[in-house]
């Protein structure tokens, strides 16, 4: 599957807000968007006014680096979202939420989405007793996220529970850090995402 794989920094930069796709590093004066919070590129600084359509599209690309998918599971996603009942935009975010690799960078077992669909492909964490190695899997309340047991020595996943509480925990979500375990209470609400986000453009977009 294609990635991209050009510095994250810039991604930031372009769509103007701090996607924390770096992990700690995003919270630290040496932050790429802290010291250029202008676009990249040779005309990053000029201002420019965008369409509509333009604002709309700006919109569904930032989600989609915030999540770390592509533009065909990214629009898997929004069907699935238009059959549900409720509010499309919201359905669309909840679901993002429930991926298994969001779950455990939400719970502090990774330092950013990225490494958690690393440590999830590399088998290191269980749902209800079972590996599961992919990624998008999404989780249902009560499920119980934990780290295998041959797996709690890993540095990247200790050193990202102690740097945790700088990150958040959000409340649909219990943590125990001292047993390696994350419960799910709830289904994620539009209140807990606190990411400048107007999902209205995205259903906007698509429905054109």
């Amino acid at each position: 599957m294609a990635r991209y794989t050009d510095s994250v920094c810039k991604l930031c930069r372009r769509e103007g807000l701090k996607l924390f796709l770096k992990g700690d590093r995003c919270f630290k004066d040496k932050c790429a968007f802290e010291r250029k919070g202008y676009p990249p590129g040779q005309h990053g600084q000029r201002r420019t006014k965008i369409s509509d359509y333009g604002l709309q599209l700006r919109e569904k690309q930032k989600v989609k680096r915030i999540y770390g998918i592509l533009e065909g599971q990214f629009r898997q996603y929004f069907e699935k979202a238009t059959r549900m009942s409720g509010i499309t935009g919201e359905k669309l975010l909840q679901m993002l939420e429930r991926r298994l690799d969001n779950v455990i960078y939400r719970s502090g077992f990774a330092r950013s989405r990225a490494e958690a669909r690393h440590v999830v492909g590399h088998r290191h964490f269980m749902v209800n007793g079972k590996i599961v190695n992919i990624p998008s899997y999404l989780v249902r309340p009560d499920d119980k996220i934990e780290v295998k047991e041959k797996s709690v020595e890993i540095d990247k996943i200790n050193e990202s529970i102690r740097t945790a509480e700088g990150r958040g925990i959000p409340d649909w979500l219990t943590v125990d850090k001292e047993k390696f375990v994350s419960h799910i209470n709830r289904l994620p609400e539009r209140s807990d995402i606190t990411t400048e986000i107007e999902e209205h453009m995205i259903v906007e977009l698509y429905s054109k």
